[in-house]
């Protein structure tokens, strides 16, 4: 039995994990959830694969229910307690020294406790693992509790130097490197060939090349193809893989001009428009996204070009926080009209952000 702990967008997270499960052909069968969290069967074999999430920030193995389970807990000579759906300083000292107390007899054991820290992040793990165990309680509503052991963590240095190691890097305007793994993992395609249209610097590429599929990438600006493969030599050189990604200079409204062979695949961050210095109001988030379709659809035309059929796009829209407070998100019937059911919608953003991601996982009926 194992847990996995949900990132900063856990309806995001959830969505990848379901959608990762599918694309590794994994079984789980879910016993008990909550907002960031969730308890399941599954054979150990998803311990190989947990790395290439990235909305998840742990895999925990399961030893049992309430505090009887601590029992079951295995001996550490150092250890650290983590606490989800809880935020109480003196019930995070009270297990920790439940835990101490029970591994007495086996030995002398030290409680690792940063200062009111209710959860280990995933760099402190790594630095101290495995002489620094994670031992954690999932709480639900009702005060009761999982009890388990974190066995995998999502490596937070392997995204941070793919951000910002790279030789070309545009903080503003690039994609986080975790939201592209995400984003690969919602097309539930485990392999055949991806392409991003829109590629930029190459960060969604990466992610491609990464996972050994079959890369395809364009720009309609030639600087930014000569940024992709640079970072993509980087990427090559620094993790030692062989693969690569074709790369194209083409406009994506005609990618039939530019590719031969269909898609199974489309993952992308597209043009979201001039950054905005305000939060708009309604009517003018209205009248941003309605200029902006003219140009997806167009976009969506061409999609159809290169797709298979029943092939997945994953695709960033637009959507608006709004001056007035809420967020304004397009609907788009015509997604249908060009053969493109809509699968899932999430949104992702921070709060300092005007502009937020509305994420689309589409389905191509042809």
């Amino acid at each position: 039995m194992y847990a996995v702990i949900f990132g900063k967008n856990p309806l995001l997270s959830e969505a990848e994990f379901h959608a990762f499960v599918r694309r590794f052909n994994l079984k789980v069968g879910i016993i008990d959830s909550n907002r960031d969290w969730m308890v399941f069967n599954s054979s150990p074999k998803l311990e190989r694969y947990f790395h290439w999430l990235g909305g998840s920030l742990k895999l925990v193995r399961i030893v049992g229910e309430g505090e009887d389970a601590i029992k079951e807990l295995e001996y550490a000579k150092l250890f650290t307690v983590s606490l989800y759906g809880k935020n109480d300083w003196k019930l995070w000292r009270k297990l920790g020294s439940s835990i101490k107390r029970e591994f007495k007899a086996e030995g002398s054991s030290k409680f690792f406790k940063p200062a009111k820290v209710y959860s280990m992040p995933a760099e402190l793990i790594l630095k101290g693992f495995p002489e620094v165990k994670d031992f954690v309680f999932l709480f639900r509503e009702d005060g009761s509790f999982w009890v388990g052991e974190t066995v995998k963590v999502t490596d937070p240095f392997e995204l941070k130097k793919l951000d910002v190691d790279r030789p070309v890097q545009r903080p503003i305007l690039s994609i986080p490197p975790r939201l592209a793994r995400i984003m690969v993992n919602l097309t539930e395609v485990r392999k055949g060939s991806f392409l991003d249209p829109f590629c930029g610097i190459g960060t969604v590429l990466q992610e491609f090349v990464l996972q050994g599929l079959s890369a395809y990438g364009s720009d309609r600006d030639p600087g930014r193809i000569r940024d992709a493969k640079k970072n993509l030599s980087w990427l090559r050189k620094e993790f030692r893989l062989k693969n690569s990604a074709h790369l194209e200079v083409c406009d994506a409204r005609k990618l039939k001009r530019c590719f031969r062979q269909r898609f199974d695949a489309i993952v992308t961050e597209p043009y979201l428009g001039e950054p905005l210095r305000r939060n708009p109001n309604r009517g003018e988030a209205i009248r941003l996204a309605n200029e902006l379709d003219r140009f997806y659809y167009s976009v969506f035309e061409s999609f159809g070009d290169v797709l298979k059929r029943n092939g997945k796009v994953v695709f960033v829209f637009p959507a608006y926080r709004l001056s007035g407070g809420g967020i304004y998100r397009k609907e788009r019937k015509w997604l249908a009209k060009l053969g493109f059911e809509v699968l899932g919608k999430y949104t992702d953003y921070e709060e300092r952000h005007r502009l937020v991601r509305d994420i689309h996982v589409l389905g191509y009926r042809g």
